[in-house]
């Protein structure tokens, strides 16, 4: 459907609609679980798509919808300028849940009790979906019409690295639209990012890691296990992931992470904030203790290498003629696909271990927060969430706005929603939830996002 409000309505206040919690709660169960598509079939993928219709009559009557492909929905908001839109994203797939786990609700269920929505996708990313959906309705009941086009891009298989967001992304390309600005997933709202750090920071991804996943294998001779060779297969393979250590990738700080630095100094007291000026300063440095604390912070400064599959054999005693070992990577900005191929190659040192990509992307580059499109961002968090400062960092997770760095120069990464240490941890986990009252924050995080764009 297509059609355009006939006035601004820069002076009206939306009159917000009750119910956003009610709305992601019947997103929640339909279970569009990616990974199980085969399995469960298109119809809950469809089922969201009408469910979409059914509670945004508004959006359906003002926005031109398009389906791009059977997981793609693209709606464009015409605003008094097309040239440079704005793109804001969401993914309305979700990722499995083991039956086993220990739910207080069922993951599918989407209870709301007691101020919380429960289950699947209600951070990731049904919630965020929801905000910008919501803000887009209540702008509509005003009769406003924003200052550029507004596309909302939605996919349905980023929990399963798929293609629907960069079909969207091609199509926009192909269609000569050059996004001013791109805001997906990424970051949140929370409390005391980093140790000694005061209050609550919006963070903003302004870059996100590679990722790359690599097989190697290895063919050695068969037979009874009573007498086997010096190097089996399986040896091969234990050598060379031996040799893959956390060390085998250099450390270099991004230029994100010595401004999340100087940011959180102003935060800090005593030798805390010395400690963050002199780590701004001094990007080597950095580097140096990131690496050393190990975990995510040496995940933010290199490349990481993660053996997670390993295969080969068929009975205790019988020799394997041929192992192999899956690994995951996540590829530092600054660096490429093709040269930690090169690299892995380089530190395996043995040419009858085949190393093969079996998919990959490389890191995006780092947007700006010195533009006009960061300060927008921080704009409406200074409206949605007063407290927080706006803070850029560097993803290690993939997003669906990687597809459109390549031809938009300002992507960005941030959910409006606060997260708790324990919410985050039940992303992908038991118990996902979120507060309504951070869904209300969050839609009028949207809300004064579109009502100031200029």
């Amino acid at each position: 459907m297509s059609g355009e409000p006939t006035s601004t309505g820069a002076a009206v206040a939306p009159a917000v609609r009750e119910g956003i919690a009610d709305r992601l709660a019947r997103m929640i169960q339909l279970p569009t679980v990616s990974a199980e598509r085969a399995e469960r079939g298109q119809g809950p993928f469809d089922a969201f798509a009408d469910l979409l219709v059914e509670l945004y009559p508004l959006v359906h009557a003002h926005l031109e919808r398009e389906r791009i492909g059977e997981l793609g929905i693209l709606y464009r908001w015409r605003g008094r300028d097309a040239a440079q839109p704005m793109v804001l994203m969401a993914h309305f797939d979700v990722v499995p849940v083991d039956e086993s786990d220990a739910w207080t609700h069922p993951p599918f269920e989407g209870r709301v009790e007691s101020g919380w929505v429960y289950g699947r996708g209600a951070l990731d990313d049904k919630g965020p979906l929801v905000v910008v959906m919501d803000a887009v309705e209540n702008l509509l009941a005003t009769g406003f019409t924003p200052a550029r086009d507004v596309y909302l891009s939605f996919g349905g298989d980023e929990e399963t690295f798929g293609g629907a967001a960069r079909r969207i992304a091609e199509t926009l390309n192909d269609r000569g639209v050059e996004p001013w600005l791109v805001l997906d997933e990424g970051g949140a709202v929370v409390d005391a990012p980093l140790p000694f750090v005061r209050g609550s920071a919006a963070m903003v991804g302004v870059g996100e890691k590679g990722v790359l996943t690599l097989r190697l294998s290895a063919r050695g001779e068969g037979g009874h296990a009573s007498a086997p060779p010096a190097r089996t297969a399986v040896r091969r393979i234990a050598r060379a992931l031996e040799r893959l250590s956390p060390e085998t990738f250099p450390a270099r700080t991004p230029a994100a992470v010595t401004r999340m630095l100087e940011l959180f100094a102003t935060r800090a007291d005593g030798i805390p904030r010395a400690l963050y000026r002199l780590l701004s300063r001094t990007p080597w440095l950095t580097a140096r203790v990131f690496t050393a604390m190990g975990g995510e912070p040496a995940a933010l400064v290199r490349t990481t290498v993660a053996a997670t599959m390993q295969s080969g054999g068929t009975a205790a005693n019988v020799l394997p003629s041929r192992a192999s070992a899956t690994l995951n990577l996540r590829i530092a900005l600054g660096e490429s696909v093709e040269s930690t191929v090169k690299r892995v190659r380089k530190r395996v040192a043995d040419r009858h271990v085949k190393v093969e990509v079996l998919e990959g992307d490389g890191p995006s580059p780092e947007s700006s927060t010195r533009n006009a499109q960061f300060a927008l961002i921080a704009e409406a968090v200074k409206t949605s969430h007063p407290d927080a400062a706006t803070v850029p960092y560097v993803m290690m997770a993939a997003t669906d706005s990687r597809h459109f760095h390549r031809f938009s120069p300002a992507v960005y990464r941030f959910a409006p929603l606060e997260m708790s240490k324990a919410q985050r941890a039940s992303i992908h986990g038991v118990d996902e939830r979120v507060e309504i009252s951070a869904l209300e924050r969050g839609e009028l995080f949207h809300r004064t996002l579109l009502q100031r764009l200029e």
